[in-house]
């Protein structure tokens, strides 16, 4: 009977308007949610039948909730340097576990996040508000992960950002750059002979600030001018002992005067090509002291004037407290130090997903793999189809509250529409009644 499809059709019709009122009160809920993706209900006509004999026969509606999880929304800054978002495409994986230190795929919880605001739990761990776990690989001081083999289609290679293992730091200095002028005047026959003595600081492999004292002794000979020069290096921490003997004779007279002729080593190494001394120190660690290729006046060189140290460089560290972590657009994430030093210590990688609307959410704001959304690849940030990792920011929710307020008022009239058809058909139905009487 008609008016049975009728009423059939409206109560279908108050069904879907009230899930589309729920979807609406949910992306409200959410406007100042971070990452938040907005939920929408797609409407699509249930046919009974049509032409009929005896009428028509009204079939309804259906409805079906999707969410736009590739829409990107507008990314904002904040003040925590591991507040994470991706500039484009990608998700970052993460972790729910009661025990972060001994991740297990079969007990665990693994995610995915647009964005993330994380923070060092008591271990050190960095963490979101919801109690999802950072993911990332162990990397070495040049950003290369540890473990060469890393798995891209799954978790499996994946651990807990944890900083709590690196607090401090230090670093031994391994090379020395310097640059600077002997006066040529103190080689003459009427020079004193006194010597030019320069301390240079290097760093042990404890971070202790250590002395090397490179004493520059000139060759005085019977008449005219030598050019030569001894270079004795002596070591703090070895109490004064030499640790580098050369003979550093300069150009006289010709194209490349004032530059280094040769060096030659009694003790220690000088290798032309680079323009290096090797010296080992107490510590028992070897310093290249690079003072310049031959001919080229890049380095050492002697000119009438002053003794001058031009340039004196070194790599290394003191012992150093770690201050914060910061995350590169690489996905690196890096320690940085008191004593200066930055250190990489984790890679954040970067997930793509086939269908990533297909997947489910999750609470906290994340989202798991599901047979529609197909598998991921763990990419490198800002690499393949993914975007790069951009710290002291957060993505914002991409519900738009004008576009959700002039829904709900278009959901309450559709749902007062219905409603009307339920209470005009029992109107019907009551005259239907009445024809009894």
């Amino acid at each position: 009977m008609s008016l049975g499809s009728s009423l059939n059709a409206g109560v279908l019709g108050l069904q879907a308007n009230s899930a589309r009122l729920a979807t609406i009160s949910e992306n409200i809920a959410n406007n100042n949610t971070d990452g938040y993706k907005r939920a929408e209900l797609d409407f699509s006509t249930l046919v009974l039948s049509e032409n009929q004999p005896g009428g028509f026969t009204a079939g309804g509606v259906t409805s079906s909730v999707r969410r736009s999880i590739d829409e990107k929304g507008l990314v904002g800054s904040t003040n925590n340097s591991t507040d994470i978002s991706i500039n484009g495409r990608g998700f970052i994986p993460v972790a729910k576990s009661e025990t972060p230190g001994d991740l297990n795929p079969a007990r665990d919880q693994f995610r995915l996040a647009t964005t993330g605001s994380f923070r060092p739990d008591v271990d050190g761990n960095l963490v979101s508000n919801g109690g999802h776990f950072l993911l990332g690989v162990r990397v070495d001081q040049t950003g290369t992960p540890l473990d060469p083999a890393v798995a891209r289609n799954s978790f499996e290679s994946l651990e807990v950002v944890n900083i709590g293992t690196t607090s401090f730091t230090s670093s031994p200095t391994t090379t020395i750059e310097f640059a600077g002028n002997l006066p040529a005047q103190d080689t003459d026959a009427s020079a004193s002979g006194d010597p030019r003595i320069l301390p240079v600081e290097y760093f042990d492999e404890l971070g202790n600030s250590q002395t090397l004292s490179l004493t520059f002794t000139p060759t005085i000979p019977g008449a005219g001018a030598s050019g030569e020069w001894q270079l004795t290096i002596s070591d703090s921490a070895g109490g004064g002992a030499t640790v580098g003997d050369f003979t550093v004779q300069f150009n006289q007279n010709s194209a490349n005067a004032g530059t280094i002729n040769s060096v030659t080593a009694s003790t220690g190494n000088y290798d032309a090509a680079t323009g290096e001394l090797t010296v080992t120190v107490a510590g028992g660690n070897d310093i290249a002291i690079d003072i310049g290729t031959p001919g080229t006046g890049d380095g050492l060189v002697q000119y009438s004037g002053d003794f001058a140290p031009l340039r004196i460089t070194k790599d290394g560290a003191s012992f150093g407290n770690i201050l914060r972590v910061e995350i590169g657009d690489d996905g690196l994430v890096n320690a940085i130090f008191d004593n200066g030093q930055s250190r990489p210590i984790y890679q954040v990688l970067v997930a793509d997903v086939i269908n990533p609307n297909g997947m489910q959410l999750s609470d906290g704001n994340v989202f798991e793999l599901s047979q529609t959304s197909g598998g991921l690849f763990l990419f490198d940030a800002g690499t393949g189809p993914v975007g790069s990792t951009t710290g002291y920011s957060l993505e914002n929710s991409t519900v738009d509250i004008a576009q959700e307020l002039t829904s709900l008022i278009e959901t309450q009239r559709s749902y007062s529409s219905n409603a009307r058809i339920i209470t005009t058909v029992d109107e019907m139905l009551q005259e239907t009644t009445n024809l009894k009487r």
